[in-house]
């Protein structure tokens, strides 16, 4: 969709600045209220702090697991590069309610669509990725026998799933909603029916039950259009509830973090690298001398180095408060709040790296079987 206010936002583009609560009216979500806020004070930050900001019924999926009913988690990659520190975003999520609601979690890779999509990539690099990225997600620390991840390329079967949901919608419909062009290939315009197999999986292999599917809120339309389709006669499923995210920001402070933008810092990076990049790109609240941010402060609220710590490095908000109040009056200087992110960065990265290696033993153990 684009709006008035000049921004832009689609399953595969996001321009300009993002008016959130524009946003919620338009897609008719809801915003996530104090009530389920409360509920989740153990969560992982992102659910926390609010950078999960929207939801569709998702009320009624905390309180189908309250009362003793059958819940689980869905969310997907699609797996076009080496994975970076944004696309964490949505497993993060899914781990969390894991570790909370002590449900199944199903991640779907859909390479197909990327294959679709991305004109450079090649059939064996979109297998290749896929690879690489399913050893990233399982160093996470998902439950095994409680997490299922399957490739559309290698797990078939999905298309007798997304054949029956891609009767259910027109091409019309597809279009209206994807915006979809004449010179799109046809993979491409399969693709909804696909997703929608995604998203419903859950219900086809373990029976009608409340889905949550955490995504970013440019994912929207895949989830409408789902819901659309989910209660059909022919299948008799729950619509799907749905978490948004807003954007993460790159380094540069744009709306969304992108593997084009050299900044970009890759889960595969070396200390030295990530060093370079937030010293090199994160946008900085701090004033333009020294001697005036002792005086006037930082800005925290827009400094990239800080909103990566409240999003993802600094889970003790405590800890957080007192960075925020040490930046904004100006005890803290730029170069310094730098290096906390840099140091924490590395550490994850670090462990990251080493749980990766061990997700190559237990790999076949999350791999979806029928």
């Amino acid at each position: 969709m684009t709006t008035k206010s000049n921004f832009s936002v689609t399953p595969w583009d996001v321009t300009g600045e993002v008016n959130y609560e524009k946003l919620v009216k338009d897609f008719g979500t809801s915003f996530i209220n104090d009530k389920i806020h409360n509920r989740l004070k153990t969560a992982h930050p992102l659910l926390r702090r609010g950078i999960y900001f929207s939801h569709r019924d998702f009320d009624k999926w905390l309180e189908a697991h309250d009362a003793g009913k059958k819940v689980s988690v869905l969310t997907g990659r699609g797996p076009s590069e080496r994975m970076h520190l944004g696309h964490l975003v949505p497993f993060l999520v899914a781990k969390s309610l894991q570790d909370e609601f002590d449900c199944e979690v199903f991640i779907p890779i859909s390479d197909d669509e990327k294959f679709y999509v991305k004109d450079q990539l090649t059939y064996e690099n979109a297998i290749s990725y896929s690879e690489d990225n399913i050893l990233d997600l399982i160093a996470l620390g998902f439950k095994p026998g409680k997490t299922f991840i399957f490739e559309d390329f290698v797990y078939t079967s999905i298309y007798r799933y997304a054949a029956r949901i891609a009767k259910r919608i027109t091409y019309s419909e597809a279009k209206a909603v994807f915006g979809l062009k004449p010179e799109n290939n046809i993979g491409w315009s399969f693709y909804p029916a696909m997703q929608a197999a995604h998203i419903l999986f859950p219900q086809f292999v373990r029976g009608a039950h409340m889905t949550v599917v955490p995504v970013g809120i440019d994912q929207d339309p895949f989830i409408r259009l789902t819901r659309d389709v989910a209660e059909h006669r022919d299948f008799h499923f729950t619509k799907p509830a749905a978490l948004h995210a807003k954007f993460i920001p790159s380094l540069y402070g744009d709306p969304k973090m992108s593997a084009s933008k050299e900044g970009t810092i890759y889960l595969s990076d070396t200390p030295e690298e990530v060093k370079k990049k937030i010293n090199k790109y994160a946008f900085s609240g701090g004033q333009s001398t020294i001697e005036d941010h002792r005086r006037l402060g930082g800005n925290p609220d827009i400094d990239v180095s800080y909103q990566y710590l409240r999003m993802f490095f600094e889970p003790d908000d405590a800890k957080l408060d007192h960075i925020y109040e040490e930046y904004k009056s100006g005890r803290m200087l730029s170069g310094e709040l730098k290096k906390i992110l840099i140091e924490k960065i590395n550490l994850f990265l670090d462990s990251h790296r080493k749980k990766k290696e061990e997700a190559k033993k237990i790999l076949d153990s999350f791999i979806y079987k029928e």
